[in-house]
């Protein structure tokens, strides 16, 4: 019950965020109470840390990678090309921008594609006179579709990490895995979201409001090596990835490249357009602190028996059969993530699975199951993850509040069939693959 009682003051400290006292300061706070009451012991550090730090890093080298790309452009750019592809038909520029939405989710991470497409995707509806009803349907697409197509790559999403890391699973073995399961989780989001909201979009707009793709280009030196750089960052991932080094190393390597180019390192910062310590600044450092001390916190948990219980669950679902086994492991774990966020659910799951007495084939799919239902079961609740409630924030800012409770409503219709769609495809992909 101590356990507990610090886990939950810690996370309201969190989802609240007291003015001056940010996520990571929160969390920290909390793991230091767990210390002192003896939840968590000092050698935990060491573990916690050994299983998080892969991951952190990575996706602050990632969102800064997408801040200076931002800043130089390069999304404003793809969206404008985008809006032009859809050549003056709503109904065929709706799913472009669910599509580009997916890309830069895979590549970019999740948050990336919610903070930073979407107010770009505002913007371009603005220019192009969408009303209120028919704006809100493409926002609230950009928000979905940056969780539920976060899938494909490790870098997808810092649960994907974070799971990749503790099972030791390679860069190419989690896409062998999860880029066709992906192909099915954007598919059932758009036709869900067209049943939602297909009403809303108009039948055709005017591109002559929009200005030409190319003005949006800030930066053009960086603006050239973005797909070069991010070409080569993928194939780097999957070269590095059985020689065991980390993805924080390579990604960290690529920020650090274009940090240099973007800064003008070479001439002493003379011509830079895009400034490297406002993305320095702007890069979410508190995740750092946040995921060491929450990750803690739910150690602690683990460590009173939390995980226990959730390894008696899953080997009840394993006694069910492996389909049984992956459908109730990722609903269980969307579930957890909508109540407790989907970062400290993400390690209950793999706690629980790595304790969990079933077959191997068995604890493959949940591991995946796992990760399905901790990507895309936040969408459940704007608690589930850090990224919807910075998602929020930002919508807010520019005029656009969306209630929790009119959030639910569509979270409760959009997501239980994405994710049930999702794990059916895992569950039947996974074992032919296997197989093959």
């Amino acid at each position: 019950m101590l356990a507990l009682a610090i886990f939950v003051v810690t996370l309201v400290l969190v989802i609240w965020q007291p003015k001056g006292l940010g996520i990571g300061w929160s969390a920290l706070g909390g793991a230091v109470v767990a210390l002192l009451m003896g939840v968590v012991h000092l050698a935990d550090i060491a573990v916690v840390w050994d299983i998080v730090w892969d991951a952190t890093f990575t996706f602050v080298a990632l969102i800064i990678i997408s801040l200076i790309l931002d800043e130089a452009g390069f999304f404003a750019w793809a969206a404008l090309h985008v809006a032009r592809w859809g050549n003056g038909r709503g109904h065929l520029l709706f799913p472009l921008v669910v599509l580009l939405g997916a890309v830069i989710a895979a590549f970019f991470a999740n948050d990336g594609a919610a903070l930073l497409l979407t107010p770009i995707v505002i913007a371009i509806l603005l220019r192009l006179n969408f009303e209120p009803p028919a704006a809100l349907a493409f926002i609230i697409a950009t928000g979905f579709i940056a969780d539920t197509a976060s899938l494909p790559l490790v870098i997808s999403n810092l649960v994907n990490i974070v799971s990749a890391n503790y099972f030791d699973i390679g860069f190419d073995r989690y896409a062998a895995v999860m880029v066709p399961v992906n192909f099915v989780s954007i598919a059932a989001t758009l036709c869900v979201l067209w049943i939602a909201f297909g009403r809303r979009i108009p039948k055709r707009y005017s591109v002559d409001t929009l200005d030409l793709p190319r003005s949006a280009v800030k930066d053009p030196l960086v603006f050239r090596v973005a797909f070069p750089l991010l070409a080569t960052l993928l194939i780097a991932y999957f070269v590095t990835a059985p020689l065991g080094i980390p993805i924080a190393f390579v990604t960290g390597t690529a920020a650090i490249l274009l940090m240099a180019i973007a800064g003008r390192w070479w001439q002493a910062g003379r011509g830079a357009i895009v400034s490297v310590p406002d993305a320095l600044r702007g890069a979410p450092w508190q995740i750092v602190l946040f995921s060491i001390g929450m990750y803690l916190v739910v150690y602690g948990l683990g460590n009173a028996g939390l995980t226990h219980y959730g390894a008696l669950v899953l080997e009840w679902l394993a006694l069910q059969g492996d389909f049984i086994a992956t459908i109730g492991t990722g609903f269980v774990s969307a579930i957890v993530a909508s109540i407790m966020n989907n970062m400290p659910s993400t390690l209950v799951g793999a706690l629980a699975i790595d304790q969990a007495n079933v077959p191997a084939v068995t604890q493959e799919l949940m591991i995946y199951a796992n990760v399905i239902g901790n990507d895309l079961g936040p969408k459940f609740t704007p608690i589930g993850s850090l990224a919807t409630l910075l998602w929020l924030h930002v919508l807010a800012n520019k005029g656009y509040k969306i209630g929790w409770g009119q959030y639910m409503k569509v979270g409760l219709l959009i997501t239980p069939p994405v994710l049930l769609a999702t794990l059916v495809a895992l569950a039947f992909w996974l074992p032919l693959l296997s197989a093959g």
